[in-house]
This record gives structure tokens, sequence and C-alpha cells, in this order.
């Protein structure tokens, strides 16, 4: 519209004859800025699908880009027992993933599974690409060699013969402890219902298994009176679950009066007000030691350097440190002090006092829990 006002201006004459140069040359500058204004919006009609296509392909390379990628992503695949779940996810696994990338710029990712130490160890022989594990009993351990998995007790070359910490066996009873519950004999009597883990499933059972049982010894009593109690007190187990996780659950749930399980779990929901319930501890117990294996065969030769510097790690003053916060006593007597929450107990013992695993499975959990308990309970077993 203005250009056809402006052509008849430009048309128009002067009384002497003449036209208007000004007006002329303003019409032929606006000619030309519209003719360029066409140009530009076409330009840019043109280019943007390519600009957009570049800009995609720019966003997808970018990390490949030398100076561009952040820091480098690594991963460790760790399989571990159920009770250690919490700790390694909320404190073991960020504490090595900074002290890794201060040290090499590298980010570490942690692949982790925790379920029972027995169902683990199955998983690990059917094949998952377990780099390390952490087994709630050396027995899970000496599965893995039988089953081809370890070519031998690797675990024993590692620092404290591959023991990670260790937590005694307590009982948990209800609040105000109403049964009246002190020791483990107090589990055998008619009317206590006791909850407890599978044997055939939870690494925390089959302790469990030795502590109701060669407690008896401790204290001075014979093989017939630790018979009697490993079987008063299964005559009395209301309820099982497969772990020692599961079977807290059952319990909470409502399930029997008292609950043989770790130290440390029962600490750790003290510490978050989540404890419903009382510790006692007996005068004899076991600790249970936790083992580390490094099933080098999942292991490809790139990443060695990061699977060793983690099972380094969790020996650590600051690993170690850490278990004690979370209620696991360490390999390191003395750190165990910086936790006035651990109980005591008069007569603690091990498994090495029963000839190891390699005696204690075929004695005890198989000789006779398995072979006589159970049979003369009307429990399956051998009759």
């Amino acid at each position: 519209m203005l250009l056809r006002v402006l052509d008849g201006v430009r048309t128009m004459t002067l009384p002497d004859g003449k036209r208007l140069p000004e007006i002329n040359e303003f019409v032929e500058r606006w000619r030309r800025w519209q003719t360029t204004r066409l140009n530009w919006q076409q330009l840019a009609r043109l280019a943007l699908p390519s600009l957009l296509v570049s800009g995609l392909f720019l966003y997808a390379i970018w990390p490949w880009i030398p100076g561009t990628r952040g820091p480098k992503v690594r991963t460790v695949v760790l399989y571990g027992f159920s009770i250690i779940g919490e700790m390694m996810n909320d404190a073991v696994f960020p504490a090595f993933q900074a002290e890794w990338e201060a040290r090499t710029g590298e980010h570490v990712e942690f692949i982790s599974a925790f379920s029972g130490s027995g169902t683990i160890t199955n998983q690990m022989i059917l094949g998952v690409p377990a780099e390390v594990a952490i087994l709630s009993l050396e027995l899970d351990a000496l599965r893995l060699v039988d089953a081809g998995v370890l070519p031998a007790p690797t675990w024993r070359d590692l620092p404290h013969g591959g023991v990670l910490n260790r937590t005694p066996f307590i009982i948990l009873v209800r609040p105000g402890n109403p049964q009246g519950i002190q020791d483990f004999a107090d589990l055998t009597r008619p009317g206590v219902g006791v909850v407890h883990p599978d044997p055939l499933t939870s690494g925390g059972a089959q302790w469990a298994l030795l502590a109701e049982y060669h407690s008896v010894r401790m204290l001075g009593g014979s093989d017939a009176g630790a018979f009697a109690q490993l079987r008063g007190v299964w005559q009395n187990v209301v309820a099982q679950a497969a772990s020692a996780r599961a079977v807290r659950t059952q319990f909470e749930s409502g399930f029997g009066d008292a609950l043989i399980t770790y130290e440390q779990e029962v600490l750790s929901d003290r510490w978050r007000g989540r404890l419903r319930g009382e510790i006692v501890y007996p005068q004899s117990t076991i600790f249970s030691e936790h083992i580390v294996v490094v099933l080098d065969r999942n292991i490809a030769p790139e990443q060695r350097d990061l699977v060793e510097a983690f099972v380094t790690f969790l020996w650590s003053e600051t690993a170690q440190r850490i278990y004690v916060d979370y209620g696991f006593r360490s390999v390191d007597e003395a750190l165990n002090a910086a936790n006035p929450d651990f109980g005591v107990i008069p007569y603690p013992f091990t498994v090495d006092e029963l000839g190891g695993w390699e005696q204690a499975k075929p004695q005890i959990v198989d000789g006779i829990w398995h072979d006589q308990v159970l049979p003369a309970l009307g429990m399956g077993g051998t009759p």
C-alpha cells in the first residue's frame, strides 16, 4: 500500500515540468529494502530445518568432542547379604565414589543386589555377573569353590582372612519383655513363640543355630544339653522367612514373642527411632563374620584396578568407621569403642572354636539340626 502511494507521488510533476528527485530516490531505496527483507525471510525459512538437524547432531556427539566430556563413568557390580544393603548404598558406596573421583577424575556407579546370603550364592552359581560379593558366612564362599565359581578359598588372602566386620547374635523381644526372656534357654519354655530365619536360605539362620547349640557348652553344659536347647528352641518356632531382613518383617507384623537376629539390625533401628522391642544379650553367643569374595572370572582386565581399589577400601579406616556407625563391629577392635551402644557378652565365641564352617556345617547344621532335631519334631530332615 505504501509503495503504491509513493509510486503515485513519484509520477507527480512540478509546475515547471520537473519531478521530485528526493521522492524518486526514496522510492528506490524503499524497493531495495523490501527486496532484501524478503530475501532474508526466505533464507531463514530454508535454513531453519538445517539448523535444527545440525543442533540435534551436535547434542548427540557432544560427549565425544575432545574437551567437552564430563568425568568418565565406570561401574562395579556387587552382591551382598540382606542387612548390609542400607549401609552400602547410603555410606560405603558414596565414600568410595568420592575418594576414587578425587584420585582419578572418574565417576563410579555401583550395580548392587541384596538378599539372603544363600540366595545370592545360588545366583552367583547360576552365573550373575557379580565382581565382588559380601556373604554372611564363609560357608557360602566355600559353596562357590565347590561349584567352580572360585578356583580356591581366595578370600583368605584378603585382609583379616576376608572377614569384613562382625556382629553378635542377640534376642529381640517385645516391648517390656512380657515373657521375661533373658537367654536362649528361655526360648525353650512352653508358650514362647520364636521367629527364625530359614537355615536353608539364610546365612544368618545358620549362625543362629550355632549360637543356640554351642552357647550351652560355652557355659559348661554337655552335648546332650546343647541338643536339648536346640530342639526346644525349634519346637517353639512359629514363623520362618528366607532372610534376616524378611523374618524381621514377620516379627514386626506380630508373629512370635522373640526373634534371634543380628545385633546390628536392632541397633540400627533403635538409633532411627524405629525399634519396637528390646534387646536381650545372652550370656554366650556367636559373633558372625562376614566374608568378602572377589569373582575374578567376572572382572575384565580394564576393570581390575577399580575392583581391587574398592576391595582394599573395604578395610580402610574410613570404611571400618562406617561399619561401626551402622552397628557392625569392626575387625579393628580399637574402633569399636566409638560405639557405646555395643552390648557386653560375657562368653562370646566364633565359628573357629567349632573347627570352622568345614566342621560346623556337617556336624551341627546338617548332622544335628537337619538330621536329628527336625525329624524329632516332625519337620522333615532325615529320620
